[in-house]
């Protein structure tokens, strides 16, 4: 009877998985992942390598806008270590406007280094990766009726990005996060945050970004994600990455295997287009040296312009007076 609980357990736990185990590295690492999982393997995947120069402003791209963010409600919320990374469930009443159509949240996580790294994002900008990552996921709640629908579905997921860099001071937000990580620290275990601003865990300033087609940057990989990566970075101290590097483990009990470099390599773009919300400081820079060179020219144009001018009507004055001279003595 006992083999055939564990049996079961079994069968559940493979069936739960999709019948297959995938990690970042090693014999079912992301090289590997396409074998199992084909949609890894698709010409749209994620995270991507934002090259800068090859984005196209699109002046009409409205400000992504977080609603019920700031608001703190009343309910705990789930943190959970389930082996890849950590992630904490949102409630629904968190959604974005600024899209095609109203997305819900579901969940955020994050992506990080190996210990004493200050690589661990998963998009880069101009092939600079940042310290982490923070993912928030949401799902097209007008269309689908829950996040697993919608993950299967042409843009069925909006997930926003934020670079995590480390500066000078710790960010109080990250530590409603952070503190509770030892709670956690083997895979499969849970426990309860209280609730708390989660807009603060974004930039401050959300009008620059850059929207793209992706997909999910881990198993199945579907192609159905409308992402958001902004331009400006979240900040975290050294000590906090420090403790999101060091705390977590990938297995259920010890011997532990560290829970570390939970990132993706960056994906061909193929014949993708990147948006991006505003000018480029270098395409501005460029445009403000064409401008002003041009202005310099004109003004160089009209001076020699004027001195012609003047130097023409100086000759017809002296040809007028030489004229009159000579009629006055005839």
């Amino acid at each position: 009877m006992l083999f055939f609980v564990l049996l079961l357990k079994v069968t559940w736990i493979l069936a739960a998985d999709g019948g297959h185990h995938w990690t970042y590295e090693g014999p079912h690492g992301q090289d590997h992942w396409p074998a199992s999982y084909p949609e890894c393997g698709g010409n749209a995947q994620s995270p991507i390598d934002i090259q800068t120069d090859g984005v196209i402003f699109d002046p009409d791209l409205p400000t992504v806008q977080p609603h019920g963010y700031d608001q703190l409600g009343t309910e705990p919320l789930d943190l959970h270590n389930n082996g890849h990374t950590v992630q904490l469930s949102l409630p629904p009443t968190l959604h974005l406007g600024g899209l095609p159509r109203k997305y819900t949240a579901a969940q955020l996580h994050l992506h990080w280094g190996q210990k004493g790294t200050l690589k661990g994002s998963e998009h880069q900008i101009n092939s600079e990766a940042t310290a982490a990552e923070l993912h928030v996921v949401h799902y097209d709640s007008e269309s689908y009726g829950s996040l697993s629908e919608a993950a299967q579905k042409p843009q069925g997921l909006a997930v926003l990005g934020i670079l995590i860099e480390v500066g000078e001071t710790e960010n109080p937000a990250y530590d409603h996060i952070l503190s509770h990580l030892h709670e956690v620290r083997y895979k499969d275990q849970k426990t309860s945050v209280p609730p708390f601003n989660v807009r603060e865990l974004l930039p401050q300033q959300l009008e620059q970004f850059f929207r793209y087609n992706g997909s999910l940057t881990t198993p199945p990989c579907y192609q159905s994600v409308l992402w958001t990566v902004f331009n400006r970075r979240a900040q975290i101290s050294m000590g906090q990455l420090e403790k999101l590097q060091e705390t977590l483990s990938s297995t259920e009990e010890d011997p532990s295997e560290p829970l570390v470099q939970n990132y993706r390599v960056p994906q061909p773009l193929n014949q993708r287009t990147i948006f991006a919300s505003f000018i480029q400081g270098e395409m501005l820079g460029l445009g403000m040296g064409i401008s002003a060179g041009c202005l310099c020219l004109l003004l160089t144009i009209y001076f020699i312009a004027q001195k012609i001018r003047r130097k023409r009507l100086g000759n017809r004055k002296s040809v007028v007076f030489t004229s009159a001279r000579a009629t006055t003595e005839a």
